[in-house]
């Protein structure tokens, strides 16, 4: 065994000191295989450490960071590759420009990663002009988990924030580890990821202070989190139920003139028979094309007026049922022509009536508005969805509290991905709505989507539901287990008992304040480590 590990030391190091970029652009390559759909979380945490250990042996900061940057815009490229499949449903640009947005994108997204990289090496490796270089050690991996907490963060919040795949997301086959979201939240759970992909390292060299507890401190987790039981309640037949439908009817559908009749149909096909039991009944993102709110301009109507489409709708519920459906609210000027329009949730009981409205918050900047649009529309750029108007956003995370149901918090599509803006704090909801439209996505877009809907589900101790076009559609427990789901362009339904909330988690109290107190943590524990080895340095 001694002999195998010093090997692979000596081959590793040997790695390190040549082709450093190349290495970069394939560790970070390889690094993105530990997200859905592949799973490949173990070589994930072996490309995450050697990066560490590549980033430590740099000759400079400038080395550093372009280390980082390099394994950043692999990483990120592999990662989000399904974006390119959005290219193809407009006509304003060729589609073939999908694949450089990917690697343009890839490469703003990979400055949080070189951001890591260049802080971890200043503030943890020794430069002193004639001091020898230090060996990696607990300290410089301590300082690096730190940095890539506070990096992903800054990452999910600057610009409107992109908190696509957190490294945390690939701890999801061992559900056990991952259920540490409840207490850390995401951000602080994917830093101790990288303070795991570090240990890993020091294993190697066979420096074991740090290295022993981290392992087997996650191992334990990996198994007790797993014994938890699932949150589902005993069912009776009086017990609230959950129906979502999935239609399974394509985005290039939509220039139809009867894509409006034809979704609404597809969905009634999937609607159940109404029973005992009320019935939340949730449909994908902007499934409802018919324009359901009174006092438009009568022009926008077309052959589905309000009442009649609302009426059609209401002949399929059982007395107790509500169907949350996604649709669109439309505002207009004082000469009658369009201002703006929202993405939204609409909730219409058996009597017809729009209970309540939710307004999508966070906007996806070139699906539902064009940043800087003078400046872009002039030079020939647009929205990747059909349309012109900009979406104008909601005023937030709230909850609409739905007779039988209790308060019910929703969060359409996008707006699942970030970490501590899915709930209000004030009114904690029994359950979390979040219809979307993956339709747009590459194949694997919609798993990666899954996948972050469950660290939601996890962090706030709040079952999730999701509703989409095409897939994949699921019911997820309080502790992140899906419960049911629908794969992939398949058309169908699931009907099950409510699940049940958890008690307010840590993390749902705290929110990203432990990412802050974790990364401080972190922090002190490398400084102390330093000072001990006499390594201290400004």
């Amino acid at each position: 065994m001694m002999l195998r590990l010093g090997r692979f030391r000596a081959i590793a190091t040997r790695m390190t000191g040549r082709r450093p970029a190349l290495l970069s652009l394939l560790l970070g390559a390889g690094a993105a295989l530990g997200f859905a759909p592949l799973d490949w979380w173990p070589a994930a945490l072996v490309c995450f450490g050697l990066w560490m250990a590549l980033v430590h042996a740099a000759p400079s900061a400038r080395a550093a960071l372009w280390r980082g940057w390099l394994f950043g815009i692999a990483h990120f490229t592999v990662a989000n590759i399904w974006i390119q499949k959005a290219f193809t449903y407009q006509d304003a640009m060729p589609a073939v420009l999908g694949y450089p947005a990917v690697v343009l994108l890839a490469g703003y997204l990979a400055a949080y990663p070189a951001l890591a990289a260049g802080a971890a090496w200043r503030l943890a490796v020794p430069h002193r002009a004639g001091k020898a270089r230090a060996a990696l050690d607990g300290s410089f991996v301590l300082t690096f988990a730190a940095g890539w907490m506070v990096s992903e963060w800054l990452r999910a919040t600057l610009l409107t924030g992109y908190a696509w795949d957190p490294v945390a997301a690939i701890w999801l086959p061992l559900i056990g580890v991952a259920r540490s979201a409840a207490w850390i939240g995401t951000y602080a759970l994917s830093g101790l990821t990288m303070l795991v992909a570090g240990s890993l390292v020091l294993l190697v060299r066979r420096q074991w202070r740090l290295a022993a507890p981290v392992l087997a401190g996650m191992a334990a987790l990996a198994v007790t989190g797993m014994m938890a039981p699932p949150a589902r309640p005993a069912p009776t037949a009086a017990a609230p139920r959950l129906r979502l439908i999935q239609p399974n009817l394509d985005q290039e559908q939509r220039p139809r003139d009867d894509y409006a009749e034809a979704n609404l149909a597809a969905i009634e096909a999937h609607m159940g028979t109404p029973g005992a039991a009320a019935r939340l009944i949730i449909w994908p993102e902007g499934a409802l094309r018919f324009f359901i709110e009174q006092g438009y301009p009568p022009a926008w109507y077309g052959r589905g007026k309000p009442a009649a489409v609302l009426g059609r709708i209401a002949s399929r519920l059982g007395p107790d049922d509500i169907v949350l459906t996604g649709g669109n609210g439309l505002q207009f000027r004082a000469d009658n022509t369009l201002e703006t329009a929202t993405n939204s949730i609409f909730a219409i009981d058996a009597h017809g009536r729009i209970l309540a409205r939710y307004d999508k918050a966070h906007l996806v900047p070139w699906g539902e508005y064009l940043p800087a649009r003078p400046i872009l529309s002039a030079l020939g750029l647009s929205r990747l969805v059909p349309g012109d108007t900009d979406f104008k956003p909601g005023p937030g995370p709230a909850a609409a509290r739905l007779p039988g149901f209790g308060d019910i918090g929703m969060a359409i599509c996008y707006e699942i991905i970030f970490s501590g803006q899915v709930v209000d704090r004030a009114h904690r909801p029994a359950l979390i709505v979040n219809p979307s439209n993956d339709s747009w996505y590459g194949p694997s877009g919609p798993v990666q989507h899954l996948a972050m809907a469950r660290l939601r589900a996890i962090e706030e101790g709040l079952p999730v539901v999701r509703a989409t076009p095409t897939g994949v559609s699921a019911i997820v427990d309080a502790h992140g287990t899906v419960l049911a789901q629908i794969g992939a362009e398949r058309a169908g339904a699931i009907e099950l008992t409510m699940p049940p909330p958890l008690a307010p988690t840590l993390f749902s109290r705290m929110g990203n304040t432990m990412a802050a107190l974790v990364a401080t943590l972190l922090l002190a524990l490398a400084l102390a480590m330093r000072r001990r080895a006499g390594q201290l340095h400004i």
